[in-house]
């Protein structure tokens, strides 16, 4: 199933390519740990296996978890917010006050995603078709979340909380090089604690990344593999190829 929503750095383009290469032999619990639009969890076949869905974005983390626990409620709130430019500001302005509900901020952070321009969060830029068919879909993801972990943790904390011998981790974190397009800090620092929590892990990791010298050398004796996919922002040429690193502690 797609996602609800686009996210900065979604992998609604490699998803299939991912879930493909998870471990043949299956797994007893799965934990993506930079959740955003959650493309690879809603592409996953939802089995017996503990699932753990987390993000550091209290406000995305807010959103998912009122879906799962509030879904009706949400959509009515939905239905209260216009899609006009002074809308959309208001509900940038409003997001962070204290005397919002988690209902309401759910739906003014998911409100902004959808109006806004190219889901940036920061100009606004819409159809209304977009927004209603998006509000009649999230029945279908709050079905799909039922039995799904929700964490709002920093990445070294959930590792270290669900690592046993049967993980599988999924990780997405904010690429080597374009980290200021993400929300919240996330340095250089960061990645080789990243790095450095996956090398102690009882479990096995899939990582994605892009093709970097820096990451293909911290990452070396893994398993590192080269996926190409069309560049969504480079248009239909030739030189449209973006390459992106699969990276693993297991052949398959």
């Amino acid at each position: 199933m797609n996602s609800f929503i686009a996210w900065i750095g979604g992998k609604k383009l490699l998803r299939k390519e991912i879930v493909k290469r998870f471990p043949e032999e299956g797994f007893t619990r799965y934990v993506e740990v930079f959740g955003g639009a959650g493309w690879v969890l809603f592409e996953k076949e939802q089995g017996k296996e503990l699932e753990v869905f987390n993000d550091r974005d209290s406000n995305l983390i807010n959103l998912y978890r009122c879906i799962k626990y509030h879904c009706g409620e949400l959509q009515r709130e939905l239905e209260w917010l216009t899609i006009s430019r002074e809308q959309f500001f208001d509900s940038k302005s409003q997001l962070d006050s204290q005397g919002l509900t988690d209902i309401q901020r759910a739906a003014r952070f998911f409100h902004i995603i959808k109006v806004s321009f190219g889901s940036d969060r920061r100009t606004f830029g819409t159809n209304k078709k977009n927004l209603a068919n998006a509000i009649e879909y999230l029945p279908l993801i709050q079905k799909r979340l039922q039995g799904v972990v929700i964490e709002n943790k920093d990445f070294e904390n959930l590792i270290r909380v669900y690592d046993r011998p049967g993980a599988l981790f999924y990780l997405d974190p904010p690429y080597h090089g374009t980290e200021k397009y993400y929300e919240g800090s996330f340095t250089e620092a960061d990645h080789e604690r990243l790095k450095a929590v996956l090398s102690s892990i009882k479990g096995r990791f899939i990582l994605s990344y892009n093709d970097d010298t820096y990451v293909r050398e911290l990452y070396k004796g893994y398993n590192i593999e080269e996926i190409s996919r069309n560049n969504s922002l480079a248009g239909k040429t030739k030189t449209s190829q973006f390459k992106e690193l699969i990276i693993r502690n297991y052949e398959k």
